[in-house]
């Protein structure tokens, strides 16, 4: 049984990522539905969050339904950090995760994300002054480092876990390597394998079928698995993963109704969380991996991302309901 802090995630949980303009409420909510056991916001800036920047502040808001939540939260000055712990803590979720991993440029360049792992004694005391600042379990999302030559997993986790770091999530490529080539678990599996480590070990990275996930669990140990690139547009992941674990097979995909009623639920929960303008528009990039590999579905899903107003997506999405009542997946080439 995993637990960060006091708080019981399963044996072997399966966590929804942290995703910027993914992992908002409507589509961390579709995702508890169908067996997340653990959900992280978007990341969220901390000097946004001490300026009271709406765009960030939005990024609070976390319901009663979707426990545990985490909020994670980025930056590199240790007062403004501070600062947006007390911000966060006042929104009452259960974890506050740092990120150390972001490798995008806009925020590596201020020393955030993935730019801290160029300074690892930073990153440590950061994350202890963290630690000390909330009674709220500190946990880190970081990556193997910032480049092939330059991995200190194996250090970087002891360190953050000696200073109070309740669990580590770790993604299998270097800050250099970007979301190009495939993910290295094996580091993260020494990590785990330290005799020293005693806080859960969460694997990220490439976990894109369920084979893959029990693969993670059982080949290389870990505590469990961060889902991100996977469940986008496809909440049911997280059902077929638990499913596979249970039985050795695989779910049937799911069908045209279903993919159209979480479609809708998604652009309605959105609507009334952001408006229609702004769930409209946040919407779109899901709409590509519902509809995944249905023939001759093109032209409906031009039509759903480029509609600007709610009524004539769902129009979109009855067209698509009636039009492929009876499309089988199971023999579909």
């Amino acid at each position: 049984m995993a637990k960060i802090g006091n708080i019981d995630v399963g044996d072997f949980p399966l966590l929804l990522a942290p995703m910027e303009d993914v992992s908002d409420p409507p589509f961390r909510a579709l995702c508890k539905e169908q067996g997340a056991d653990v959900v992280y916001t978007e990341f969220i800036s901390s000097e946004g969050l001490i300026r009271d920047a709406a765009k960030s502040i939005i990024k609070l808001d976390i319901y009663e339904k979707e426990r545990p939540v985490g909020i994670q939260i980025f930056g590199a000055n240790l007062e403004s950090m501070l600062r947006s712990v007390e911000i966060v803590e006042a929104t009452k979720p259960d974890i506050i995760d740092i990120n150390f991993g972001c490798p995008v440029k806009k925020v590596v360049s201020k020393g955030a994300g993935a730019g801290i792992l160029k300074d690892v004694d930073k990153m440590v005391s950061l994350t202890e002054a963290m630690v000390k600042h909330t009674n709220l379990p500190i946990t880190v999302k970081t990556r193997l480092g910032w480049d092939h030559d330059h991995i200190r997993i194996l250090e970087v986790a002891e360190r953050l876990q000696d200073v109070g770091c309740k669990a580590i999530s770790i993604h299998g490529r270097t800050r250099a390597q970007m979301y190009k080539g495939e993910a290295d678990w094996h580091p993260i599996a020494e990590v785990k394998n330290n005799p020293r480590m005693h806080i859960p070990v969460f694997g990220n990275g490439d976990v894109d079928t369920p084979e893959k996930a029990m693969l993670m669990r059982d080949k290389f140990g870990l505590d469990g698995a961060m889902i991100g690139r996977a469940s986008i547009g496809y909440p049911w992941f997280f059902r077929e993963v638990k499913h596979f674990f249970e039985t050795g097979e695989h779910l049937p995909p799911p069908t045209i109704q279903e993919r159209v009623q979480v479609a809708r639920r998604h652009l309605e929960m959105a609507i009334d969380w952001k408006g229609e303008k702004l769930g409209v528009f946040e919407t779109r990039r899901h709409y590509t991996n519902y509809f995944k590999g249905i023939r001759n579905i093109k032209p409906y899903r031009m039509r759903m991302v480029t509609e600007d107003h709610a009524v004539d997506v769902f129009k979109v999405l009855d067209e698509v309901e009636n039009e492929f009542a009876s499309y089988d997946f199971a023999n579909a080439t």
